[in-house]
């Protein structure tokens, strides 16, 4: 093995995924097993979960699947017993799954703001605060929050998606501010529209999607893949002195 592919090696490491059966959260369990990661795989479609087993034990790695409802504070809770107990400690833990209610501010419902906020801020934090004694105990960690260019800039129609991760994004650097002396490191990657089933719903149609892309320098939306290497950077040895960060990869809409 060359020295720089034991650097983004993932070999002997057990992570736990969640939104794992679809977009995103599917492709980092197949990035993360090609790396050499254990998968745990956390969602609430059983059909996907089994395809992502598949994908993941076809690389020769192990994959346990827990059906978990985020939007509820049990569901994180018991999906992270049900990961401990298996296999003792989570290396790496990937906070993927997210909503987005879609509407403007003035016509948003409490009951999608409160969704919102369970799935996309209470359940990664339940989740941090579950399976980070271990990682703290073994002094080595890494969390990563799936966020949002929108937790760092304002689109239309966004109010409650975008201010969730803005939450996610100061919940990540809270968790670096306490556990980057226990060699845990805590980051978030922040992306554009990505084509995953919920991107082409909210951004498919071209009255939608033609302005965003003309916005974005790059003049594309992102792949999942691209997602999924920059976490499996974050997972590596390779980024050691990363923490706290929130990392856009958004074809440099922000910058202009």
């Amino acid at each position: 093995m060359a020295e720089w592919e034991g650097r983004f090696s993932l070999a002997g490491r057990k992570a736990l995924v969640t939104g794992a059966s679809k977009g995103i959260g599917f492709e980092i369990c197949k990035v993360f097993a090609d790396a050499g990661a254990d998968i745990v795989a956390v969602a609430r479609d059983a059909g996907g979960l089994l395809e992502v087993k598949r994908e993941v034990e076809a690389r020769g790695r192990r994959c346990l699947v827990i059906e978990a409802e985020m939007g509820t504070a049990e569901g994180p809770v018991a999906a992270a017993r049900e990961a401990l107990e298996a296999w003792g400690t989570i290396d790496i833990l990937v906070n993927n799954a997210a909503i987005a209610r879609i509407a403007p501010a003035t016509e948003l419902s409490l009951a999608d703001w409160d969704e919102t906020m369970a799935v996309n801020v209470r359940a990664p934090f339940l989740l941090a605060q579950a399976l980070g004694p271990a990682m703290i105990a073994q002094r080595w960690g890494k969390v990563i929050n799936i966020s949002s260019q929108t937790g760092v800039i304002a689109l239309d129609d966004h109010a409650a998606y975008a201010t969730s991760k803005g939450a996610l994004n100061s919940l990540t650097k809270s968790l670096c501010a306490e556990w980057a002396r226990h060699n845990v490191q805590v980051n978030a990657i922040c992306p554009t529209v990505i084509l995953t089933p919920m991107g082409k719903a909210v951004w498919g149609p071209e009255e939608k999607g033609g302005p965003m892309r003309a916005a974005t320098p790059a003049r594309r939306f992102g792949e999942t893949v691209e997602v999924a290497d920059m976490a499996l950077y974050l997972a590596s040895p390779a980024s050691g002195l990363v923490n706290g960060a929130i990392l856009m990869i958004e074809g440099g809409y922000s910058s202009v």
